[in-house]
């Protein structure tokens, strides 16, 4: 074992993997048919895409055609990662002395060209974007000793990756869910025993009365229902869902998102229906879907294909059958729905998030609040 030899573009090619997996929190992509290169991953990133290409290319021909089969590979990663757009960051090790990197133009993908660690401070965009890149490659290890760190520092990280990843998914005892729950129960047995008429009345969200300084009906209304066929459904609904939310997000995250969905789907519901009662948790749990897919976007590795089949498609269906019938508030339903992902925006995701995400999360969602508060009572 003492006796491997690694060459120089072999060092560069370990160098580099060691800095984007432990110090950017890339992943590495496994590709049927890839040879001689590495593709690295991070859907939060500038560059959303990393390859390392140790492959010899020895005219700009053939590198047109390697730029062509990465656009299309990253065509296929766009798509199945739900970005809206995805630029990558080509470093050629091997590049042939007729290559001219100058001339080659190309879409999303930046190509750098070296011969050596140093090089990479020819290239300002990769410096910017990775400042510490070069101090944070000079390793005096070599050979095995280089191997081995490579090893062990990225297993850590992957210990790391998958301590958060069980923090996040692992079940837990939804106790603000069913506090939910069990206030939508009493509102409706109240409502049940004294009469709609007054607990509408008093509680559902009605814009004239909301504009006389009663407020907390934009809240008190999420908690009401008009039939017991409603309650149940909405209850269903919060009983599977609500769970998922609060366990990615934490107890006060989620009540927060739950209540702050309510809020503006009542707040659009009054810029649409000034003059009507509205009430009903459906605004809330539009909410928690829009929710889901926030989350599920930052960690569409988990989810991607739960929320492309099932959410997404049980949202259309969900607002093709509230403008179907009548008697379906469904601008509460689509501000519910925006509320939760500005929400979540807005408190965070879990290992996710930037501090500078949650306060332009925040910064969204108050202007938004403050424009549906002119739309409904300033016009």
């Amino acid at each position: 074992m003492d006796s491997i030899v690694l060459n120089e573009n072999d060092e560069i090619i370990i160098k580099l993997l060691h800095y984007f997996v432990t110090e950017e929190n890339y992943s590495p992509i496994v590709l049927r048919g890839a040879k001689n290169e590495i593709w690295l991953e991070k859907l939060d990133g500038d560059y959303k895409i990393v390859r390392l290409v140790s492959n010899y290319i020895h005219n700009n021909e053939q590198l047109n055609v390697d730029l062509y089969r990465t656009s299309q590979i990253m065509k296929r990663i766009k798509r199945k990662t739900m970005s809206f757009s995805i630029n990558a960051l080509s470093i050629f090790i091997n590049l042939g002395d007729n290559v001219d990197i100058d001339k080659i133009k190309t879409e999303n993908i930046d190509l750098v060209n070296i011969k050596s660690l140093d090089e990479l401070n020819n290239y300002a965009f990769v410096t910017d974007e990775f400042p510490t890149i070069t101090k944070k490659t000079d390793f005096k290890e070599q050979g095995l000793e280089l191997f081995m760190k490579l090893t062990t520092d990225i297993g850590k990280k992957n210990d790391r990756d998958a301590k958060m990843a069980e923090d996040v998914f692992t079940k837990k005892n939804p106790i603000i869910t069913k506090i939910l729950i069990f206030i939508n129960l009493v509102m409706f047995l109240l409502s049940f025993i004294l009469g709609d008429n007054l607990i509408v009345g008093l509680f559902a969200n009605y814009g004239p009365a909301v504009e006389a300084g009663q407020i907390y009906r934009l809240f008190t209304s999420v908690f009401l229902h008009i039939s017991f066929f409603h309650f149940l459904f909405n209850m269903y609904a919060l009983y599977i869902i609500g769970p998922q939310i609060e366990n990615f997000f934490g107890k006060w995250r989620y009540l927060i998102i739950y209540l702050g969905s309510g809020l503006v789907g009542n707040l659009l519901s009054i810029a649409f229906n000034l003059g009507t009662f509205s009430l009903g948790a459906s605004g809330a749990i539009f909410g928690l879907l829009g929710s889901l897919i926030y989350f599920g976007y930052h960690y569409r590795v988990y989810l991607d294909s739960v929320i492309k089949s099932q959410i997404i498609p049980l949202i259309f269906l969900n607002l093709c059958i509230g403008f179907m019938f009548t008697g379906i508030d469904n601008a509460a339903h689509i501000g519910g729905l925006i509320g939760g992902v500005l929400f979540s925006w807005a408190v965070g995701v879990k290992y996710k998030s930037t501090k500078n995400d949650i306060i332009t999360g925040i910064g969204m969602t108050v202007i938004f609040i403050a424009f549906l508060c002119f739309l409904a009572f300033m016009r």
